[in-house]
């Protein structure tokens, strides 16, 4: 999962040197911090948030083949 994250990430945002992917598994529960350059923020987070909620929904469906639960937490630079 943490591969998808970055590799969407990656084809998003224009410095690719600032991606950084964090999977913290808690139980059946994983989830995944997201932190790109400050400059990248929107892009990554969409007009109203909706690229956001897609890559979280990406996430959420890549999980559930796995038989796991996963959120996502873009976190500010």
């Amino acid at each position: 999962m943490k591969e998808l994250i970055e590799y969407i990430a990656n084809e998003l945002v224009e410095d690719k040197s600032q991606v950084v992917v964090k999977e913290i598994d808690e139980g059946g529960r994983v989830r995944i911090e997201l932190q790109v350059s400050k400059e990248d923020m929107g892009r990554i987070i969409g007009k109203g948030g909706r690229v956001a909620n897609s890559i979280r929904i990406l996430l959420r469906v890549a999980a559930a083949r796995e038989g796991k639960r996963a959120t996502l937490d873009i976190v500010e630079p």
